[in-house]
């Protein structure tokens, strides 16, 4: 079984807050290790269209998830913290995942209660949730399957849009008796929202997901003094990667159709020695230099 660097538990007494962008896949795993992160998040969202060009409503299995975390955690040095869906199935699914994540040096796994064949991607909005003793069997499942490991499981809790604030923190009140190491709490709407449930579980490992454009995009030392742990950029990478693939691609074509030249890259030198870092390209250079 691989050991995680820095254990995920380590690095969130550590840091204030712990920031973990979202890795989609072994290149920008790579570039988030370069740039000073400690740690990253691999969300299904993101993974899932990068790799197949899916979304993320419950289609991918076990395997097709691990597939891709397994290239993510192999590039990188540092923790990672995953997307663990619903465990895929029953407590059996559950236990099994979360060997199969310890297997390849995951650190930390979000299980949530939001219904598989409802699923929702990112936090738009669960349509339903599960019973909560479901839950709670999957919760101390996974957390019974990780004992003796410095393996977090982090409920998430997708009851906030079908059933409210306050049954929301109930529920993540019952996950964590059931033995969860932190929380997850996702879709909420504004600041006082934001900082009720920080009030509430003040202390324990909360994550905050960060979106644009939302009133909660705050500064991630704001959401720290409110009483989140750690902050998630779920979208950050991937949108920009989508856009400024369309926008090349569109400009592409206006060139090879004559329309317009095209552009040329501001920063073409910066951007070569970027991917050529990323690549480690002097590590095989020195190699075949032997």
């Amino acid at each position: 079984m691989a050991t995680p660097k820095t254990s995920l538990r380590r690095l969130v007494a550590e840091e204030k807050p712990l920031i973990t962008p979202l890795a989609h896949d072994a290149l920008s795993a790579r570039m988030i290790e370069q740039a000073g992160f400690r740690a990253i998040t691999v969300g299904g969202s993101a993974m899932l269209a990068a790799r197949y060009g899916l979304p993320d409503i419950g289609l991918a299995a076990l395997g097709e998830m691990a597939a891709g975390i397994q290239d993510i955690v192999a590039a990188t040095e540092l923790t990672v913290m995953v997307d663990g869906d619903d465990g895929y199935g029953d407590v059996k699914s559950v236990a099994h995942m979360v060997e199969t994540y310890a297997r390849l040096g995951v650190s930390g796994i979000v299980l949530e209660d939001q219904l598989r064949g409802d699923k929702q991607p990112g936090d738009s909005g669960a349509i339903g949730v599960a019973d909560v003793a479901d839950m709670l069997r999957k919760v101390k499942a996974a957390v019974s399957a990780c004992s003796g490991t410095e393996m977090q499981i982090i409920a998430r809790c997708d009851a906030y849009k079908p059933e409210g604030l306050d049954s929301a923190m109930r529920r993540a009140e019952r996950y964590l008796d059931a033995g969860a190491h932190g929380l997850f709490v996702p879709g909420l709407k504004s600041v006082d929202e934001l900082a009720t449930l920080g009030r509430r579980f003040h202390g324990r490992h909360l994550v905050s997901a960060a979106f644009e454009g939302r009133d909660t995009w705050l500064p991630p030392a704001e959401l720290y003094a409110m009483g989140f742990r750690q902050v998630v950029f779920p979208a950050l990478l991937i949108t920009r990667v989508a856009n400024c693939i369309r926008v090349t691609l569109q400009q592409l074509r206006q060139h090879a159709s004559g329309e317009a030249p095209m552009p040329a890259l501001a920063e073409t030198e910066q951007a070569q020695e970027a991917l050529r870092r990323a690549l480690r390209f002097d590590k095989w250079q020195s190699i075949d230099g032997r």
